[in-house]
């Protein structure tokens, strides 16, 4: 159950919860620079003008909701509304998007979200949330305190991952997955906790490229964020109301995905300058990870049971894989 929510904000969700026209929001992420919450803070200015509703926007830790908590903080009424990167533990049907070497490209994403989506919306409203919209990072590339050239240097090296498939993509290379919270990576890679992370140029990197100056250009897999409504406070919301919040999420989802892609090229090349060696994908190394991650999406798949099974062929019938 979640306990660790402040008097302060208690009284605030209660306030929130009896007045559906005025909401509280949520986001995991702490920088307000970044893609992310800049696309968050859109969809509340619009909100107020559009659907006529104020939405109290909290950064991440502002709040006492852990990351992986936030899902179920609004299923729970805690706060109305979120941006969630977390969200797998509460939905963990969602993360076969996830899968690493599943979906290669930004093409087979849209097509793997699209046939994903009415499956994804039913999973959510189990948690008592209703699915607005999601925004994607780029890809997940490995940034790394030692030489990397090809995937067999990940060997022996402990490598900070933000989900159990990120972690078997690691070991399936020999190397050890460590799971962390953002906050905690800087002191890690510092202290040798870790040697490196998963992430993006535009995401994590963003923050800790000093401490790490290498940069493998392998994409594992992609990362999303649901944008989510607690159910009870979306279904008092007039119809004129909710279809706005609908639309206002539909575009401003899309166009955090763009910023991402754009700022991923700006900060490559901004690494680059600062001194971080940047090296491309060797020569079959997707061939040859594809080969071998192959039997765990079906593994991940058939110990889950027959949903996950029926989305994972979903997803390789939409991408053609």
């Amino acid at each position: 159950m979640f306990k660790t929510l402040s008097a302060a904000a208690l009284i605030a969700a209660s306030a929130t919860l009896a007045h559906a026209e005025e909401w509280t929001a949520y986001t995991y992420s702490s920088v307000s620079t970044t893609a992310a919450v800049k696309g968050m803070q859109r969809i509340v200015n619009r909100a107020a003008t559009e659907a006529d509703l104020t939405i109290d926007l909290h950064l991440g830790k502002t709040l006492q909701i852990a990351s992986a908590d936030i899902t179920q903080a609004v299923g729970d009424g805690v706060v109305d509304m979120a941006a969630d990167f977390f969200f797998s533990g509460s939905v963990p049907l969602a993360r076969v998007l996830n899968l690493p070497m599943l979906i290669e490209n930004d093409a087979q994403w849209a097509k793997a979200y699209a046939a994903m989506e009415p499956t994804l919306v039913e999973a959510f409203a189990g948690q008592g949330v209703v699915l607005l919209g999601s925004y994607r990072y780029p890809e997940q590339t490995i940034f790394t305190t030692f030489e990397v050239t090809s995937l067999a240097d990940l060997d022996g090296h402990k490598i900070r991952v933000t989900s159990p498939e990120q972690g078997k993509f690691v070991e399936t290379f020999g190397g050890a997955p460590i799971t962390l919270s953002g906050s905690e990576v800087p002191t890690s890679l510092e202290r040798g906790v870790i040697e490196g992370v998963l992430t993006a140029s535009a995401g994590g990197a963003k923050n800790w490229h000093e401490f790490l100056p290498y940069n493998y250009r392998f994409a594992v897999n992609y990362g999303n964020s649901m944008i989510i409504a607690n159910a009870d406070s979306f279904a008092a919301l007039s119809e004129d109301a909710q279809a706005a919040l609908r639309g206002i999420v539909a575009e401003e989802g899309p166009k955090t995905t763009e910023e991402f892609l754009e700022d991923e090229g700006v900060q490559k090349a901004s690494q680059a300058e600062a001194g971080m060696t940047l090296v491309d994908s060797a020569e079959g190394d997707v061939a040859m990870a594809t080969e071998k991650l192959a039997p765990f999406w079906e593994a991940w798949a058939e110990e889950n049971g027959p949903e996950y099974v029926e989305a994972l062929a979903t997803v390789r019938a939409a991408i053609g894989k």
